[in-house]
């Protein structure tokens, strides 16, 4: 796949599908700035990659962090064509059992994450010839688990913001894509109690970067990817 000359914001670059997808990325030739809040793990990464990156450590919760980011990416590589917004958190329990506290910081980051920093990133994108929105949403939108409310809940949020965007992009030569993972080894999730094989980072990885390197006739919607093993 080959995405060179573009540039992308990945948020959640710091470990997991977020790094994963920022390494891919790099090796198909994008520009890659690497967003999260762990400045030294985004450095050593970037560090690996060989190729262009900026780190810009952000709390993405953080409507004035976001547009710092935005505006340093700006100012660094000239705009952003291509947004991952991949940050996330997995908070949450049994709602008569789970104080509010632990059930909010999903809605913040997972949701209105998403909204800051695409709202912010918005502009460049559109100015952009080649302007992609991809959003790593869950497969939990579509099958809510028992006592993963709060995250259901964000991820239905965030599918409903970005099929409205897609919407509001129908005349503009921007994509809209969601990709729904089904369970993911990363730092968010231990599947080790699983009988089954969950899936590796770099298997949602591929799958953004190819959805970024489709012809631009192509806009790929929504894709769901699950493990063969039924978990």
């Amino acid at each position: 796949m080959n995405l060179a000359g573009r540039t992308a914001v990945v948020t959640g670059a710091s470990s997991g599908i977020g790094e994963a997808t920022a390494r891919m990325l790099a090796d198909d030739g994008c520009a890659v700035v690497l967003v999260a809040r762990r400045e030294d793990r985004l450095r050593s990464i970037a560090e690996g990659i060989d190729g262009e990156t900026l780190v810009v450590p952000t709390d993405v919760t953080d409507e004035d962090a976001v547009a710092e980011m935005a505006e340093q990416a700006r100012s660094t590589f000239g705009g952003v064509d291509l947004l991952v917004n991949n940050a996330g958190v997995a908070r949450g329990g049994p709602v008569a059992e789970t104080d509010l506290n632990e059930l909010r910081p999903s809605i913040r980051v997972n949701l209105e994450g998403v909204m800051n920093v695409t709202h912010a990133l918005l502009p460049d994108i559109l100015d952009s010839e080649l302007g992609d929105v991809i959003t790593v949403s869950s497969l939990s939108a579509r099958y809510p688990q028992e006592g993963g409310s709060s995250y259901t809940a964000s991820k239905f949020g965030v599918n409903g913001f970005m099929r409205s965007l897609r919407k509001e992009m129908s005349e503009e030569d921007v994509r809209v894509t969601i990709v729904m993972p089904g369970p993911v080894i990363t730092e968010l999730n231990d599947w080790e109690h699983w009988e089954g094989r969950a899936m590796d980072p770099e298997d949602v990885a591929e799958t953004i970067a190819f959805a970024a390197s489709r012809p631009r006739r192509v806009e790929l919607t929504e894709i769901g990817v699950n493990s063969t093993d039924k978990l």
